[in-house]
């Protein structure tokens, strides 16, 4: 990883750490490692998500393409994997995606898929980086040479008509509630459930710039649990700012994580056959209660470092169909290159439908383990001398060893905050918080945090 891009692209407050002028540095970088690779002008799709900071990067970002000479199409307030949809399906050069995700709306990030609709390689993340840190020059054209910037059209269209296309079994009369986080779902939710016969309730649907992700979506469940269990409907959906990660809740209020959907999803599969190589891809964060599932239903279980983009890379170089996070990110090969969360809803609305069972009937083949995360916040170079401190290194591999076929720890930095993740499973959840907040104390003292 490296000092711009991390695990999901370039993130930081837009106007204070992604300026105006780092998008049009990514801009040029990004269009210069693309044109040495082809053999004509790059062809580049922009999308967005709501934030108020958008309209602003979208401008930065496009005169900084089209000033190497690349060729922009706007898509406007789209999806993530909408982008990544139609990367692939316009046979665009590459498309870029402005979002911060499920962060609040002050902070913003540049998302690069490359042809095909891939997140682009570390190998060429390291190329764009080296080009914007390096100040290495680039060669701008002049007249004609200076790429155009144009509007995509209907091409939002195209991405809801293949999510609805997805849908291998009859919806209709469903009842469900969707919570679009104030996001880019807002644009597309409405017109796949109600296209595939779903009676929808939408809940935080109107995006005014500054309302995304508050209170609301797949880190702010609370608002989804309430609706679900006062209006009686058949399950609640949950996205985030972008729409590439997804949680549920079924019709009692039980809230369900990545780890419970791809377990559903993993059974469902299997069953008819398109489970390939009878595996599914998670994360080391995964919950223990996972893997337990997963040896007793002859389901192999690959762990991966936390990431959706490192599941992807397993899932491509293995082989196989379906993989998730815990956080929401859901990915089927089958249907998508990178996880979509509405794609996630209509597929486990349509395993359900199969079943003839309400999701938290389904959800009991999985039995999760009570599981503790605790965020130390620390100064970026606290963070950074993380993995230096034998000290911490020791303690961990002490809780490990203590918790033996009980429990789990795990210490991992953020990807993309000034934090570092304490996770600690165990079959006692009072004992899981207690070694969690123990650790993190032992941490906090080590590496300093701020006042």
């Amino acid at each position: 990883m490296g000092r711009l891009f991390g695990t999901d692209g370039v993130r930081g407050v837009a106007n204070r750490e992604l300026t105006c002028e780092l998008a049009v540095q990514v801009g040029r970088a990004a269009a210069t490692v693309l044109t040495r690779s082809l053999s004509h002008r790059p062809r580049v799709l922009i999308g967005k998500d709501t934030r108020a900071s958008g309209d602003m990067l979208e401008a930065a970002l496009a005169a900084g393409l089209c000033s190497v000479g690349a060729n922009v199409e706007l898509l406007g307030v789209v999806p993530t994997p909408a982008v990544a949809y139609l990367t692939a399906e316009m046979d665009a050069d590459a498309g870029v995606m402005i979002s911060a995700s499920h962060n609040p709306c002050e902070d913003n990030g540049i998302k690069i898929f490359g042809r095909g609709g891939y997140k682009l390689s570390d190998e060429l993340e390291n190329q764009v980086e080296a080009l914007i840190i390096e100040h290495e020059a680039i060669a701008c054209p002049t007249g004609g040479g200076v790429g155009r910037v144009s509007d995509a059209g209907d091409a939002c269209e195209r991405y809801a008509e293949h999510l609805i296309a997805a849908a291998d079994a009859d919806l209709t009369g469903l009842h469900i509630a969707v919570d679009c986080a104030n996001g880019s779902a807002s644009r597309t939710a409405r017109r796949i459930f109600e296209t595939l016969g779903v009676n929808c309730d939408f809940l935080s649907c109107a995006p005014d710039g500054e309302n995304i992700n508050l209170r609301c979506g797949s880190t702010h469940l609370t608002q989804l649990i309430e609706y679900v269990k006062a209006h009686g409907v058949d399950a609640g959906f949950a996205f985030d700012g972008d729409a590439d990660r997804c949680l549920c809740v079924a019709a009692d209020g039980t809230p369900l994580d990545g780890d419970a959907m791809l377990a559903i999803l993993a059974k469902d599969f299997k069953a008819r056959g398109r489970l390939a190589r009878d595996a599914a891809v998670v994360t080391v964060m995964s919950n223990l209660g996972f893997f337990r599932y997963a040896e007793e239903h002859g389901i192999r279980a690959l762990q991966t470092a936390v990431g959706d983009r490192y599941i992807l890379e397993e899932m491509l170089s293995g082989g196989y169909a379906l993989g998730a996070e815990q956080s929401g990110h859901l990915i089927s090969l089958t249907h998508a290159t990178t996880g979509d969360g509405q794609l996630s809803a209509i597929l486990l609305l349509c395993a359900m439908r199969r079943a003839g069972l309400p999701l938290q009937e389904l959800a009991k083949v999985m039995t999760s383990y009570p599981q503790v995360m605790v965020n130390v916040r620390l100064h970026p170079a606290g963070k950074a001398r993380y993995h230096e401190d034998e000290a911490i290194a020791a303690r961990v591999r002490e809780v490990a060893g203590a918790l033996a076929d009980s429990g789990r720890v795990l210490v991992r930095p953020s990807g993309t905050e000034p934090l570092v993740r304490v996770m600690v499973e165990h079959t006692s959840a009072q004992e899981a918080e207690r070694i969690a907040n123990e650790l993190a104390a032992f941490i906090r003292e080590r590496l300093g945090s701020p006042s």
